[in-house]
């Protein structure tokens, strides 16, 4: 994490805000206090601001606008983060299939890391995973905290389609897909939660800064669970976050 935010331009619009270098709880709580506080300030001539793992790209009117004073504002935004308080995190509670037709590479991942099924099933649903950041399609979490025990490295050749709602691996990382896509991350299970619907009122079911914690689901469990959410009689269980960085 640097001592002081680099500010860097991107393009004739963009600028941005770089906090350092890592992937750690720290620097993305530091991340979501800036966009938390871009929020409630209303700063005009902000078009949308986008954070990620250690960053946030802000895209700008260059008619409202200079870079360097707009760098200027910033700086002085990031001076009172030390006394922003974040909402209250929420955990949510997702329920997942593992292995078989839900999870065709489960068999991969065992292999490569000498575990079992069910120890992969059981290491896979024994954490809290942190939201770091939403992206690569809408509503995608990206989730920090696996256990190094069940790491897996990505398929050589990305598939071209792969189920909304398809929970994969990649090295470290863990995170599920919200709607049907290419993708190349090891898939081990499958959730029936639509993680996005772009005609509800709240399009995206995560937000950065929340959690995840997975459940294990039989076959019959999971088509029970997906026709209870067509129907939208399904509530997903979300709880506060007590401990950690939030």
């Amino acid at each position: 994490m640097y001592e002081r935010a680099k500010y860097l331009p991107a393009g004739d619009q963009g600028l941005v805000v770089e906090f350092g270098n890592d992937i750690s709880p720290e620097l993305n709580n530091k991340v979501r206090s800036f966009a938390f506080a871009l929020d409630c300030t209303g700063i005009p001539g902000l078009a949308e601001y986008i954070p990620t793992y250690r960053s946030i790209l802000v895209i700008y009117d260059p008619m409202v606008w200079k870079f360097e004073s707009l760098v200027t504002r910033l700086r002085e935004l990031e001076g009172s983060l030390a006394s922003m308080k974040l909402p209250q995190p929420r955990i949510y509670h997702i329920p997942v299939v593992y292995g078989g037709e839900f999870g065709p590479d489960l068999p991969f991942v065992c292999r490569y890391t000498g575990l079992t099924e069910e120890e992969v099933v059981e290491i896979h649903t024994t954490t809290k995973y942190l939201i770091y950041m939403l992206g690569f399609t809408p509503g995608f979490p990206y989730l920090g905290g696996m256990d190094d025990k069940i790491a897996a490295p990505r398929l050589d050749t990305p598939r071209t389609s792969i189920p909304a709602g398809s929970v994969g691996i990649a090295g470290r990382q863990t995170g599920i897909y919200p709607v049907e896509s290419p993708g190349g991350w090891r898939i081990i299970g499958c959730t029936p939660i639509k993680l996005f619907q772009p005609f509800n009122k709240r399009p995206v079911l995560f937000n950065a800064g929340d959690y995840i914690r997975f459940f294990e689901v039989t076959p019959g469990e999971y088509r029970r669970i997906a026709r209870a959410v067509e129907k939208g009689e399904y509530p997903v269980k979300v709880e506060d976050y007590i401990g950690g960085v939030g």
